[in-house]
């Protein structure tokens, strides 16, 4: 009879263990399911920050086609204005020999000027003389 209750224990004791390695290998898997859940959630939350970033960087593309475009146009817009700024300076270089020449043109009248009146003084001057004289 001992035997039979130490079977009956040993039997007890191994069902018990049974049970507790049961219980730890359920409560590992379920931790491990756990984990892979987190993870599973952190890489549809990292793939859909991808999808946004994308998104984002797709827009910054069309951005950069516009601006690239636009500059295209003011490069275009600039190099026909380069005509008419030669234009301008040949406009503006002329206009200073003008200047110039009308500078000495002006001492030329003023000149011309003061002999005229210094000439009519003096025809004035002989005149009054021989009125007097007379």
């Amino acid at each position: 009879m001992e035997q039979k209750e130490k079977e009956k224990k040993e039997e007890m004791g191994r069902d018990e263990v049974a049970e507790a390695l049961a219980d730890v290998f359920s409560n590992v898997s379920l931790m491990v399911k756990g984990e892979l859940e987190v993870t599973n959630n952190r890489l549809l939350m990292l793939e859909k920050m991808n999808e946004r970033v994308t998104e984002e960087y797709s827009r910054f593309g069309d951005v950069a086609s516009g601006l690239r475009v636009f500059v295209e146009q003011l490069s275009n817009k600039n190099r026909s204005f380069e005509d008419y700024v030669q234009q301008i300076d040949t406009i503006d270089q002329q206009v200073t020999e003008f200047e110039a020449v009308v500078s000495k043109l002006d001492e030329y009248v003023s000149m011309l000027e003061k002999k005229v009146v210094s000439a009519y003084q003096s025809t004035a001057s002989e005149q009054s003389i021989s009125n007097y004289t007379r």
